[in-house]
């Protein structure tokens, strides 16, 4: 029988430090709590959140008015060039572990935050990579069959910054994967996780709360759909002329525009609502400076969002998961 717990502060599961109660809690360590957790829910007539490392999402002031099932499933074991990895498994401790057994594939990740269940519902990537490169298989829990689901890569339905599995969100809890990688060597593995790590804490502002990026980067394909672009066909282009600003172009791993250009070149770096700030660092991160609040968040989201907008008639889109609301 499980134990629910009630009025949990959900700040303390959550990077950005901020967020109010969940009425109703529970840390799922096995296949069968999930199980158990979810039948309570549907008697007891609770919405359900699944709840991951906590690092790509911002919580409501006023909490969750529901059941809060944090995935804590975290087995890892390997076997020849294949990794078995619960959901609740830390990037982090995923990387040493693939270190440790020789295994090369994920170096990209190096200084990711969040769990591994995360990772694959939003296709997490940098430097040119993507957790879908590796995934040969998603084991996933059907909240309406009661039943585990086995998704070969392809059925995944990777693309940018998306999966399957946030497609139909609400439906399917990512309990585990197996992952594909190839043998290398432990010191060479380690040196370029290690240099991915010592960029991420020169770039980003990792002494503050936060949530990563706060928004996707515009993939180049979509702005050349809308016309808004002074594009030669069959030339590529490392830049281009967008209204009167010349703006990059880098690949993630396909081209894309940076969000953080265009809000440093929208002049909004180090804009402050209430207890956060647009970071002068990487103008992508909205920071947690001093006490902030979930609804400081969201109005510096607005700001950026509405003057993007108005200055290059981009519409992005927030890759953060707002939950609450």
């Amino acid at each position: 029988m499980i134990k629910i717990s009630k009025n949990v502060l959900l700040s303390k599961h959550s990077n950005y430090r901020i967020g109010g109660k969940a009425k109703y809690f529970f840390e799922a360590k096995t296949v069968k709590e999930i199980k158990d957790a979810i039948l309570w829910a549907k008697a007891n007539k609770q919405k359900v959140f699944i709840l991951g490392g906590g690092t790509n999402l911002l919580f409501s002031d006023k909490g969750y008015n529901g059941l809060v099932l944090k995935v804590s499933i975290n087995h890892l074991k390997a076997k020849g060039e294949r990794i078995f990895v619960g959901a609740g498994v830390s990037i982090e401790d995923l990387l040493k572990f693939s270190a440790q057994k020789k295994l090369s594939g994920l170096e990209w990740a190096g200084g990711l935050p969040g769990a591994l269940g995360g990772a694959i519902r939003g296709n997490a990537g940098a430097f040119k990579g993507e957790t879908k490169d590796n995934i040969e298989s998603v084991e996933s829990f059907n909240i309406k069959t009661l039943e585990v689901e086995i998704c070969k890569n392809k059925a995944c339905q990777f693309s940018y910054r998306t999966s399957f599995f946030k497609k139909k969100d609400g439906e399917f809890i990512i309990t585990a994967a197996t992952i594909k990688l190839k043998k290398g060597n432990t010191k060479q593995i380690q040196a370029l996780i290690d240099d991915k790590i010592k960029f991420r804490k020169a770039k980003h502002p990792l002494e503050f709360p936060n949530s990563g990026s706060v928004f996707k980067n515009t993939p180049l394909s979509q702005v050349l759909k809308e016309k808004t672009l002074e594009y030669k066909e069959g030339v590529r282009q490392a830049s281009f002329n967008l209204r009167g600003t010349t703006v990059p172009v880098k690949n993630d791993p396909f081209p894309v525009i940076p969000t953080a250009f265009l809000i440093s070149a929208a002049g909004l770096k180090g804009t402050k609502s209430g207890g956060a700030m647009i970071s002068t660092k990487h103008p992508n991160f909205i920071i947690n400076v001093s006490g902030a609040k979930a609804t400081d968040i969201l109005a510096l989201i607005k700001l950026i969002k509405v003057t993007l907008k108005r200055k290059f008639g981009l519409k992005v889109e927030e890759e953060v998961q707002i939950v609450g609301y």
